[in-house]
């Protein structure tokens, strides 16, 4: 088996040079390669954020706090421990005095604050999470190990966002700063954080390299030693990965097609994991757009469209939504969801200004992605029967962020994969509320009083018996107005070499992400 790692490493060094031949030099260090079909756009933790970027990010840098399990739950990580002042507005947490940054420099708290700040003052990535109930000078060291937020009201789900938010070094970030840019520049392509890997090369659109910090301060859950570091590949084309993994070019691979992903998993040195994700799939309509602002149009869309394809597609590797809210979010509720029945669909369509259809609408989806092309096919069938014409358009990810950010150019159909970033309830009905509008999970520009007021209602409850009944109104009147075709919770899907120990996983994770701490190569 080891001469096979080793053969296969030299193989991947002919395509992606040098590092991997490094690896050869180092007494037989194994560097995992996986192959992934998103590129990492940056790698900064107060940017945006997607799949590959907080894959890389969660590798890099720390945070307070950290997602594990299933059912997911918060552990420390920075923080040792923490409490909460009885009328739930002061939070502090005590620091790990052992932990330090790559380079050297101790995780202190003032670090902290100035991380927690950074994002805030940017307003970008994981902002939106906390801006709306912390401000930055609210956010205090009150010891060298020891922190302090005082939030500017009650808010139930403020730690399970913590583990997004992640502390970098300001001694490396600020003589780093660029004309007031919070060192975005910089920190897009370098490495400030106190991970368990520091970043080796950044060869963007092709290869990420990731060293393994053997002197992490938290140590690792392994003992292999000769765990050199990981390569995140990019392979754009599913058929591709799965040769790669097949050859053993590549030792995990993302995003792999139900055809692929069976493929593979009959293969005996292949493992697979297929397990419940909280993500959900569905077509995002522009609620404010040419067509797509006749909530009857909306529902006409939705009542024809037909549902078991989507089951189809994935092999029977997916389920249904049943709500607005995917299954492990807390307090979701069964809600009658549209299925496929043309006699209502038309019923709806005859409310509008095109009783008898001769429009045509626009549905956009990831170029490549195989699953949301056959998606777009089946839609485009369904409304031949009430004389809608579809145009599909494949755009690359970025594009279609691009397009999503403004009511003008948002499609009238966006297909999205959606990762809620916690369990609690806010983390879905966010992206019904206006401060999400722009963003590619709010891209249907909802607008409803009614609904905007009953979210930050239940955003300021603390007491869950209290939050619960709100959550069950807010996920019917999201249902009721119809803002996309609500579609499946899929399975998350890996599959890897036999040799890949320490894989883990959690529902909490997006849907081609891995936790690459506890990974490593065992021959």
């Amino acid at each position: 088996m080891k001469l096979r790692m080793l053969t296969s490493a030299m193989a991947l060094a002919a395509t992606l040079v040098s590092p991997v031949q490094a690896a050869e030099k180092r007494d037989g260090e194994f560097w995992m390669v996986i192959g992934g079909r998103q590129a990492v756009s940056h790698i900064d933790p107060g940017q945006s954020y997607d799949y590959s970027i907080r894959m890389m990010t969660q590798a890099l840098y720390d945070g307070l706090v950290k997602y594990s399990g299933n059912p997911p739950e918060v552990e420390p990580w920075l923080a040792t421990d923490w409490t909460t002042s009885e009328d739930g507005l002061t939070w502090t947490f005590n620091l790990a005095e052992s932990a330090t940054f790559h380079n050297g420099d101790p995780v202190t708290a003032e670090a902290v604050v100035y991380s927690y700040q950074r994002v805030l003052e940017m307003n970008e990535g994981v902002a939106w999470m906390l801006s709306d109930i912390l401000k930055p000078e609210n956010i205090k060291a009150t010891g060298e190990h020891t922190v302090e937020f005082t939030l500017d009201r009650p808010y139930a789900p403020f730690l399970s966002f913590l583990p997004w938010w992640f502390v970098v070094n300001p001694a490396q970030v600020e003589p780093n700063v660029v004309d007031g840019d919070f060192g975005k520049a910089w920190l897009s392509e370098n490495d400030a954080g106190s991970g368990p890997y520091e970043l080796e090369r950044f060869d963007q659109g092709t290869a990420y390299w990731l060293r393994r910090d053997d002197d992490y301060w938290k140590g690792f859950p392994y003992e292999a030693e000769d765990m050199g570091g990981i390569i995140y590949r990019l392979i754009q084309e599913s058929s591709s990965q799965r040769a790669a993994l097949m050859s053993g070019e590549a030792d995990l691979v993302t995003d792999l097609t139900p055809e692929e992903f069976e493929v593979v998993g009959a293969r005996p040195d292949i493992e697979v994991s297929s397990t419940p994700a909280l993500t959900t799939f569905g077509l995002k309509m522009n609620t404010q757009g040419e067509y797509m602002s006749d909530v009857n149009l909306r529902k006409a869309v939705a009542h024809a469209f037909d549902y078991e394809t989507f089951v189809q597609v994935y092999n029977g590797n997916a389920k249904l939504q049943t709500s607005p809210f995917a299954d492990a979010i807390r307090g979701k509720v069964e809600i009658d969801m549209p299925r496929k029945d043309i006699e209502k669909a038309k019923e709806y369509l005859g409310k509008t200004e095109w009783p008898e259809g001769g429009i045509t609408l626009e549905y956009v989806y990831v170029q490549g992605l195989e699953q949301q092309r056959q998606m777009g096919l089946s839609l485009l069938n369904s409304l031949k029967e009430l004389n809608i014409e579809l145009e599909m358009v494949p755009l690359t990810w970025p594009n279609m962020v691009a397009r999503a950010s403004s009511i003008e150019e948002s499609p009238d159909l966006l297909a999205i994969f959606a990762t809620p970033v916690s369990t609690d309830p806010d983390a879905v009905a966010i992206q019904y509320h206006p401060s999400s509008h722009g963003k590619y999970y709010g891209s249907h520009f909802l607008e409803d009083e009614e609904l905007k007021a009953m979210i930050e209602e239940a955003r300021r409850i603390s007491d869950w018996e209290e939050r619960a009944p709100i959550y069950a109104k807010i996920q019917q009147r999201i249902a009721d107005l119809q803002p996309e075709i609500f579609g499946m919770l899929r399975q998350r899907q890996f599959a890897y070499r036999t040799y890949v120990q320490g894989y883990v996983d959690s529902p909490i994770r997006m849907t081609g992400e891995v936790d690459l701490y506890p990974l490593y190569i065992q021959p």
